[in-house]
């Protein structure tokens, strides 16, 4: 009875380390096909994300990438000991870009929806931002909040394809809406008084009424949506994910993320590189 018992653990305990030989086996796999060991075998780290998000992701006078992610995006190179490669591509098409190797990770101020959830996968957010109103000059005091602007009377605008749009369409829905190729254009309507209401992320519209829009427009300052931005990469990484949230965390701990916060959402002395 007792040999018979004996012989049973053993068995079980022969049949566990099998499978747990087998898991390593796996884990040891899904770390050699990990992004993470594709960028250091290429000496290299392609960061995907469209210029022109400001403060996130500009071009200088200088033709040079600048802004908040791009800080990041260096740091992170460097600290992968790899050369930084900017892959600056049209937002409609980011993330099947992605998905097709075009570079290994969106650094490009992306909000995390459920939608592009479904197609990749975020890591940890690094800001939180939300929807505000730059409203044409001529409806300051009547119009407070976005709710005043549910009325088809008012031509909203935004950038197609992102969640200034999605703002709109669930928030102000009854609102005539005019969507552009570039935040930049949409803005520009309301500014010379073709639209009423620009609906965009609060850094954009802080940034668009302090340099072209004062004595025109007036700002809403008060995000009526909750917004995470996080960086982006393929499905069934979590070697790259892990990765990401210990890096993004060393750097809130040794004090980079709260220097580059400072530089690029505080600060105004950024500017100049654009001027």
């Amino acid at each position: 009875m007792k040999k018979g018992l004996l012989m049973g653990l053993m068995g079980i305990a022969a049949l566990g380390l099998i499978f747990s030989t087998a898991a390593f086996g796996a884990d040891i796999e899904l770390a050699k096909k990990s992004t993470v060991e594709k960028i250091l075998k290429r000496g290299e780290l392609r960061v995907g994300f469209e210029s022109g998000y400001v403060p996130f992701e500009m071009t200088d006078k200088a033709g040079k990438f600048i802004g908040f992610d791009m800080d990041f995006a260096r740091r992170m190179a460097k600290a992968m000991g790899v050369k930084f490669v900017p892959v600056n591509t049209a937002w409609d098409g980011i993330i099947p870009a992605l998905m097709t190797d075009k570079f290994d990770i969106i650094m490009g101020g992306m909000t995390i929806t459920q939608e592009r959830n479904l197609k990749i996968n975020f890591a940890d957010p690094y800001i939180v931002v939300g929807q505000t109103i730059l409203l044409n000059k001529k409806h300051e005091g009547k119009v407070l909040s976005y709710k005043d602007l549910n009325d088809k009377k008012f031509i909203l605008t935004s950038r197609m394809g992102t969640t200034g749009e999605q703002a709109i369409k669930k928030y102000i829905p009854k609102a005539t809406y005019k969507g552009f190729e570039s935040e930049a254009e949409a803005g520009l309507e309301v500014i010379n008084g073709k639209a009423d209401a620009l609906v965009y992320d609060l850094p954009y519209c802080g940034f668009l009424y302090g340099s072209q829009g004062k004595g025109k427009t007036v700002f809403l300052n008060q995000p009526f949506t909750y917004e995470p931005l996080a960086w982006a990469i393929n499905k069934g990484d979590p070697d790259f994910l892990n990765f990401l949230n210990n890096f993004l965390r060393q750097s809130k701990g040794d004090g980079f993320y709260e220097q580059v916060y400072n530089k690029w959402i505080i600060g105004s002395d950024w500017k100049k590189e654009l001027e």
